[in-house]
């Protein structure tokens, strides 16, 4: 196993989802942003969580959640990140190599608790996430295996892992190797306050190492400085080869830096359940079919509907084979 191929080598927060539904004057006596994501400590965590519905708890993260996808599709995937030595981690770390992917990170001794996003979806299936980072921001440089950054067509980063000074280590580490190998790497932008508290070190580490940009309306508008497709399209083709913006119920736009840009249909699901770990998805698919050689169209409809399964119920990762869907769709 550990001499495979991989088509995508996830680099991100190591959590564990908790996610419940909510009404509205939930987030308003919680102090909970809706349809965003902020930082709590581990004092508030256990104050949110006491108080949530009744729900489901799985192994989540960004990254994380993308390499599930990525296994899904009957694809390779590894994971970089960082738990503690606890329950959630052992939990966590069972997760992935039950569904095959590769994670193989020593957990953290010493230091804080395994790391826990509690969400909170509302009736318009909006998610207001909550995250206690713990263990998770500790991955470093020295989790970074280069052997395995060699057998992976592309590295995927969470920019909501950039923050941090230490993993952003990781990330430099990971890319250059990727880069020196002739490998590919991606980012995704995570959420638009992450763009813009770290608005030059971003457009920094895109310009110098990123094949693939991945991002939503917002980030993009946050990045670029327009919610103009036309601006945006512009501003990415000088900066990254391929930009993905996604539009919910939309589509998405793929933006190559040669040749016209790309639309991509989003594929409706039978119900709107949970849009957590929509973006996950469509990364996967997308660096999925990348991987494979397929072209664009046909990488990002395996991103929309990957995206459409996930968003079709509770949870971050696939409650049925995204291979078995594609092969129905005609795109595997």
């Amino acid at each position: 196993m550990a001499d495979r191929n991989l088509d995508v080598i996830g680099v991100g927060n190591a959590i564990v989802d908790v996610i419940a539904k909510a009404e509205d004057a939930f987030l308003k006596a919680h102090d909970i942003p809706k349809g965003g994501m902020i930082l709590i400590d581990e004092v508030r965590a256990k104050e949110i969580y006491g108080a949530m519905a009744a729900g489901v708890e799985i192994s989540g993260g960004s990254a994380a959640n993308s390499t599930a996808c990525v296994a899904s599709l009957g694809g390779n995937a590894g994971f970089i990140g960082k738990v503690a030595e606890d329950t959630l981690g052992e939990i966590f770390r069972h997760d992935l190599h039950a569904i095959g992917v590769e994670f193989n990170v020593t957990s953290l001794e010493d230091g804080p608790e395994t790391g826990r996003c509690l969400v909170n979806v509302t009736p318009d299936a909006q998610r207001s996430m909550t995250t206690f980072i713990g263990a998770a921001e500790h991955a470093s440089e020295t989790d970074v295996d280069p052997e395995q950054i060699k057998r992976g067509a592309y590295t995927f980063f969470e920019g909501y892992l950039f923050e941090p000074e230490i993993p952003r280590k990781a990330f430099y580490k990971a890319a250059e190797i990727a880069k020196a190998n002739g490998k590919k790497t991606a980012l995704t932008l995570s959420d638009s306050g992450c763009v813009e508290r770290q608005f030059d070190a971003f457009h920094s580490f895109i310009d110098q190492y990123v094949d693939v940009l991945l991002a939503n309306e917002d980030e993009a508008a946050a990045l670029f400085g327009s919610d103009d497709l036309d601006v945006v399209a512009e501003k990415a083709r000088a900066l990254c080869p391929l930009t993905a913006v996604t539009r919910s119920e939309r589509g998405s736009f793929l933006i190559p830096r040669e040749g016209d840009p790309v639309p991509v249909d989003a594929v409706i699901p039978p119900r709107l359940e949970d849009t957590t770990g929509a973006g996950d998805a469509y990364a996967a698919g997308l660096l999925f079919g990348l991987a494979r050689g397929f072209t664009l169209e046909r990488a990002g409809a395996l991103g929309s509907l990957a995206a459409s399964e996930i968003i079709s119920h509770f949870g971050a990762r696939p409650s049925q084979s995204l291979k078995k869907m594609a092969e129905d769709a005609g795109l595997l």
